[in-house]
């Protein structure tokens, strides 16, 4: 049994009587050096045990002489051999919990474990019978209490460990945002993306050490922010409130972005009939998307941004169009996105099992859509757009064997046409959508 202690930036002072217990029992003590350093080291005694950190496969290794300490003092961890995270840590872990399996081992923790923390990393990788949890007070609630702000109605977006651009897409008209700092250039990493998105007039707050004698809070606008040096302290909230400046173009989340809003040569799946694919599509929280043949992986970027639990692969066999879906995909909110460059279907190979896939060209490619429908979960929609006479013609020979639905769109615009306006149409398109139930 692993047991995640969450403390905070007050140290054992504030530490709940079973947090304590915990931490007095413990014969390992692992976690980051700022948390180590929060648990005090009783004076020198009789005992001794070595300080170590992890080597780079996570078995134990010293880098620190002898500490002695003797058998126990009240306020601190009795004989427990500290451990220092290793860098990168996610890949060391299981090597790490295995080194020490077999002895009573607790785990530091930032505030609750369970918030962006390393405890719901331990239960991923542990399960959760074989981990137990202590928690503290999050960050979050702490720098809610000192705002007034209702925890339920802030968005919360973490820069630990985690792409910047994920703000791009919370960044919304009258949405309060907690972001997690990653270090000290944290609070005018966000007031640059902010502004450059034309939220500058967005009051800014950056709560420093939350918790500790230390704390500090500091005020400003993004725009007046981003100029300013780095904030007082590495462990800082940036709470924002997102007010629009003449410059903000809000994009709202659900489907049919404007075609405008992707770089793109061309190839691009257009609004009225990205915002149809993706109604049959219907992404819900937690699920995988491939867009087989992207393009400019519009539809992969809307798929994720429905909801931030939503994940895709872009599958594209052009260098510079896979350069470009990632490049919307960072703009839009969606940096998680995954690219593969490569030709379908040979690039979907090792890929994991699909919830939905999009065929947004190359329905005529031998093996493709057999290959797409057989890597589908069950409950699974694949569906498939149609432009040419070929393609349309390989769809209704699948619609025919596994049903569906088969919808044809024509889109018309108007356009100037001398110093009058008349509609031009658009190529018509054949959308085929069907889920996988038990048809085989």
């Amino acid at each position: 049994m692993i047991t995640v202690v969450g403390i905070g930036a007050d140290g054992w002072d504030g530490l709940s009587a079973d947090a304590r217990k915990a931490l007095e029992a413990a014969e390992v003590l692992m976690g980051g050096r700022r948390q180590l350093d929060l648990v005090p080291v009783p004076p020198a005694g009789p005992e001794r045990v070595a300080e170590h950190v992890a080597g780079p496969a996570g078995a134990p290794e010293r880098v620190a002489g002898p500490v002695r300490v003797p058998e126990r003092v009240a306020g601190s961890v009795r004989a427990a051999e500290r451990v220092a995270w290793p860098s990168p840590l996610v890949p060391a872990l299981p090597g790490l919990m295995e080194a020490y399996a077999g002895r009573e081992v607790c785990v530091l923790a930032s505030g609750d474990p369970m918030f962006h923390g390393i405890g719901s990393t331990l239960v991923r990788l542990l399960g959760p019978a074989n981990v137990r949890v202590v928690p503290h007070v999050s960050s979050l609630s702490l720098a809610c209490a000192r705002l007034g702000w209702p925890v339920e109605q802030v968005d919360v977006v973490s820069l630990v460990g985690r792409p910047p651009a994920a703000l791009n897409a919370a960044i919304l008209p009258g949405r309060r945002l907690l972001v997690l700092g990653a270090g000290r250039d944290s609070p005018s990493l966000v007031a640059g993306l902010a502004t450059g998105l034309g939220y500058g007039p967005s009051p800014m707050t950056v709560l420093s050490d939350l918790g500790a004698d230390s704390e500090s809070v500091l005020t400003g606008t993004a725009e007046t922010w981003a100029p300013r040096e780095a904030g007082p302290s590495a462990l800082n909230v940036i709470a924002v409130e997102c007010v629009p400046g003449s410059g903000a173009e809000p994009l709202p989340r659900v489907p049919g972005l404007p075609d405008t809003a992707f770089e793109h040569d061309g190839q691009l799946t257009k609004r009225e009939v990205r915002a149809v694919s993706l109604s049959r599509l219907a992404p819900l929280p937690g699920e995988l998307l491939w867009d087989v043949g992207a393009g400019a992986g519009s539809i992969a970027v809307e798929w994720m941004r429905a909801h931030p639990a939503c994940a895709a692969v872009a599958i594209e066999s052009r260098a510079e169009r896979a350069a470009a879906i990632a490049r919307n995909a960072d703009r839009l909110g969606v940096p998680s996105l995954r690219v593969v460059e490569g030709r379908a279907p040979a690039a979907l190979e090792g890929l994991p099992a699909p919830d939905a896939v999009f065929v947004g060209g190359g329905a005529t490619v031998p093996g493709l859509l057999e290959r797409c429908w057989a890597a589908l979960r069950p409950g699974g929609r694949l569906v498939a757009n149609a432009v040419t006479l070929e393609s349309e013609s390989v769809i209704a020979q699948w619609y025919a064997r596994l049903g569906g639905d088969l919808v044809r769109m024509s889109v018309q615009r108007a356009s100037p046409v001398g110093s009058f306006t008349g509609w031009r149409a658009a190529m018509p398109v054949t959308v085929w959508s069907v889920t996988r139930k038990d048809v085989p």
